[in-house]
């Protein structure tokens, strides 16, 4: 079986989940079931820091599809960083980077939050 954890922390209001590990069909129901408890508590802002996941499938990628658009109808989104070019390329060969901000370090992905609300705002 794959090993593989999800660790919750929040900076600014946004939720930082970290990822440890192998995301798989096996393990992607403990990502849903994150997903699902910040939906409960109305947290839409997300970062996923992908420092220590080591393997991603189609099935740990579906998760985060099957979410993006709840997140983003919330007025939130989901944002990537620290993503190893192993994982990047996964991401990449699906053409994620068009639907999502991925963002090389923890600090960026949080500021573009930011920088997008005042975007919306004055537009």
């Amino acid at each position: 079986m794959s090993q593989f954890s999800v660790s919750f922390r929040q900076h600014n209001g946004v939720d930082i989940l970290e990822l440890r590990g192998e995301l798989d069909a096996h393990t992607a129901s403990e990502l849903e079931a994150a997903f699902e408890r910040l939906l409960q508590e109305g947290r839409c802002r997300v970062v996923i820091n992908c420092a220590e996941l080591s393997y991603i499938s189609s099935a740990g990628l579906g998760v985060f599809m099957a979410y993006v658009e709840e997140m983003r109808s919330r007025g939130g989104d989901i944002k990537f960083c620290h993503m190893s070019p192993k994982i990047y390329n996964i991401f990449d060969l699906l053409g994620f980077p068009l639907l999502y901000d991925i963002l090389p370090t923890e600090t960026e992905a949080i500021a573009r939050f930011s920088s997008h609300a005042q975007t919306s705002q004055s537009e």
